[in-house]
């Protein structure tokens, strides 16, 4: 089944609320819109109401069913409800008073919303830097028990094709510790999206064909990702024809159950990463969906910048099928 309509199936019905901070943005409106009428997802904005208000009317898009939340003018017992979640999250590294400011930021003000329990995730960023949606993530929501790091995936997915490439979006230079922690997130974030995980952790070595400080990184991350996850499909160092080519992974890792069949791909560090899976979405004709933020206690997904309407709903949906997860 296609992606989409394997998630819509999972969300439909299941009443998950989702926050977008950026209440100003025509683009959001349009599938904040959609995502209501469809019956998928609760849409919460924020922003000003005569504001919002206004920008949907110019672009006569329909905000009947869209919960829209003042968060510059809240009641004063909401307020203090919120900024007491914060400091007792922060445990004693934000006072009051710099939680009462986090909170005239709508990122902050949606976090800790999505922290408290009142909206089921959140996605932002088409008018603000990934740091503006990442930073109040970590420092409220924070990582999930046992896992140290977030870092950033995409589904690269063309007709019958999906797979997921990990770290494209985070992460600059990961030791051997946290390679492994992305390589097992990555695992757990296919499944939710119908990808039958085998993990290849990708070098310019195959099974010690290269040495080098790079190659034992990528060595260390694999045995250290099998211990952590052994019901987890996991091999490397492959190179990428190794870990994707039948044929070739029978004369560079003869007896691999990864190599020629992965699914999932694991990058030795940023760089390769953003380059890995722009050549597939250019050159290989591969939608790329992402990125999709791994290892947070609740969702929040971060839009890029040159989002359109289509991309911030299909993020959307994402979104909330991590919430099932």
């Amino acid at each position: 089944m296609e992606l989409f309509e394997s998630l819509k199936q999972k969300i439909n019905g299941k009443n998950i609320s989702i926050v977008f901070p950026e209440g100003n943005d025509v683009r959001v409106l349009g599938a904040a819109s959609r995502l209501a009428k469809d019956g998928l997802i609760k849409p919460v904005i924020l922003g000003d109401k005569n504001e919002v208000e206004q920008v949907a009317g110019d672009a006569n898009v329909d905000l009947n069913d869209v919960q829209i939340i003042d968060y510059l003018n809240q009641p004063q017992d909401q307020i203090d409800a919120m900024v007491s979640a914060i400091v007792e999250r922060r445990k004693g590294k934000t006072d009051e008073a710099k939680a009462r400011e986090w909170l005239k930021d709508p990122n902050y003000f949606g976090t800790t919303l999505v922290y408290m329990d009142k909206i089921d995730g959140m996605v932002s960023g088409a008018n603000h830097p990934t740091g503006d949606t990442v930073r109040p993530a970590l420092q409220i929501i924070k990582t999930k028990p046992g896992v140290k790091l977030i870092s950033g995936s995409f589904i690269m997915q063309k007709g019958d094709q999906r797979y997921l490439f990990a770290d494209c979006a985070i992460n600059i230079d990961l030791d051997a510790a946290g390679l492994a922690e992305v390589a097992v997130e990555s695992a757990k974030v296919a499944k939710t999206f119908d990808i039958d995980p085998k993990v290849a952790l990708l070098s310019f070595s195959t099974k010690g064909s290269a040495k080098g400080d790079m190659v034992t990184k990528v060595q260390e991350a694999t045995e250290l990702a099998k211990q952590q996850a052994p019901d987890i499909p996991i091999d490397g160092e492959l190179q990428f024809d190794a870990a994707f080519v039948p044929s070739v992974a029978d004369k560079k890792a003869p007896g691999s159950n990864v190599a020629g069949h992965a699914t999932v791909f694991i990058f030795p560090e940023l760089q390769s990463g953003n380059i890995g899976y722009k050549i597939a979405q250019r050159f290989g004709g591969f939608e790329a969906i992402g990125p999709i933020l791994q290892g947070l206690n609740k969702p929040v997904s971060d839009l890029s910048r040159g989002s359109n309407e289509e991309d911030i709903y299909k993020v959307s949906i994402i979104t909330a099928a991590q919430t099932l997860s």
